[in-house]
């Protein structure tokens, strides 16, 4: 015969759960005349052997369910600014420069184990039309099977995380922060890495 659950132990399921990753505004510099580059190393161009300026980063993670479930093939599209702070969309003012050999906009799809990873240079700061200056920043959407989730990946030691707005509207903005650390020996002995796990509702 079955039986229902207790609300103790229901309640302790849901205090397992994952929880979810906070979701974020896209902001106004989603890119609207680029393609994504379908690789996973935006600090170098496709077909080109030239790198992007800027500090390398590797950054990789998975993304799950609630219930720690992988989402495997899940669509996620990153876009960011350059290392000067600089979108490469007509809508942005800022007069930092554009940088030749970086396009700022990848897609890709994680593995069956949910995996992701991807090789990159830490956006700049930049300053907003409000007069804001919004810290380092990445732009991810994450397209499951059921979900579909807009969100930013920020970096510890920003002094501009303590302001800014988006981050701080976060339920749990420490769930946006990752911490950059020194890569192992197979990467690029000046690369750092982070790792950043995305959770969905469903998947």
């Amino acid at each position: 015969m079955s039986q229902t659950p207790s609300k103790a132990q229901t309640s302790g399921r849901d205090a397992a759960a994952l929880a979810i990753t906070p979701p974020q505004i896209v902001g106004p510099f989603y890119p609207v005349s680029e393609h994504p580059d379908l690789a996973t190393d935006l600090a170098r161009p496709s077909g080109s052997t030239a790198e992007a300026l800027g500090q390398l980063i590797h950054l990789s993670g998975r993304v799950l369910t609630r219930s720690g479930a992988p989402v495997p093939h899940a669509r996620i599209d990153i876009w960011q600014a350059n290392a000067a702070g600089k979108y490469r969309h007509p809508s942005d003012i800022n007069p930092a420069p554009l940088d030749p050999n970086f396009k700022g906009f990848a897609r890709l799809t994680t593995d069956a184990a949910g995996h992701y990873s991807f090789r990159t240079v830490k956006p700049g700061r930049y300053p907003t039309a409000e007069g804001e200056v919004r810290p380092p920043h990445i732009h991810l959407t994450v397209e499951g099977r059921f979900d579909c989730l807009v969100t930013q990946l920020y970096f510890a030691g920003e002094e501009e995380n303590v302001t800014d707005r988006w981050l701080n509207a976060a339920p749990h903005p420490e769930r946006l922060i990752v911490t950059l650390q020194n890569s192992p020996s197979r990467l690029e002995r000046h690369a750092l890495i982070a790792h950043f796990d995305i959770v969905l509702a469903s998947g």
